[in-house]
């Protein structure tokens, strides 16, 4: 399987699925560690991939996603955007709301 099929996977297999430097317990840069403590403070259940221990992903996700950043938070197979995005969405209630409604459709 190519790397672009491992991503198409990922996100089929994952309701919620944040692509970041490290992970959510020790990111390894600030943007990925806001990104992750706003999806974390959600509640809802997620899941991860760490780009720098998967370097292919990492060359092709952007290629793959049109999106040139991480991280990258895709919901039910769509991508919802990088950290500015993803921390304005929290502030505003957005996020918990589209993550509470994802993890209902995916029961």
């Amino acid at each position: 399987m190519d790397t672009i099929d491992t991503i198409k996977q990922q996100i089929a297999e994952n309701t919620v699925i944040l692509y970041m430097k490290g992970s959510p317990n020790a990111p390894q840069c600030g943007f990925s560690q806001r990104t992750s403590q706003a999806v974390m403070a959600c509640g809802q259940r997620f899941a991860y991939v760490d780009i720098l221990s998967n370097p292919d992903i990492r060359a092709e996700l952007p290629k793959y996603a049109n999106w040139p950043t991480f991280p990258q938070l895709w919901v039910k197979g769509e991508l919802i955007g990088g950290c500015d995005i993803v921390t304005e969405m929290h502030a505003k209630g957005e996020l918990k709301a589209l993550l509470d409604e994802a993890a209902a459709s995916a029961e």
